[in-house]
């Protein structure tokens, strides 16, 4: 990304978690389960695949376990991609 040009901002969610309103904020529109790191954990003890948690839910686990969220997430330019997307991060 920095040799496309782009700035780059790193945030430690261990030290700094996205509150509520900030994953609310990226995720927006978007399916909230593509944000759900599927190798967590939590994900498997909750069987989260089987059993997917409401949004709110996700939001709040999310928010409380940071390791729970897909990564890296990329914001550039109002979009937002999450994991590696590679064809995701070719249109940024």
């Amino acid at each position: 990304m920095e040799k496309r040009g782009f700035q780059l901002y790193f945030r430690d969610l261990a030290t700094e978690r996205l509150s509520v309103a900030e994953l609310e904020k990226l995720i927006g529109e978007r399916n909230y389960t593509e944000f759900l790191n599927t190798r967590n954990a939590l994900y498997h003890e909750k069987k989260m695949k089987e059993n997917p948690p409401s949004r709110r839910e996700a939001i709040r686990l999310m928010a409380k376990e940071p390791n729970l969220i897909r990564r890296p997430v990329v914001v550039a330019g109002g979009r937002v991609v999450v994991g590696f997307d590679e064809k995701g991060m070719a249109r940024l």
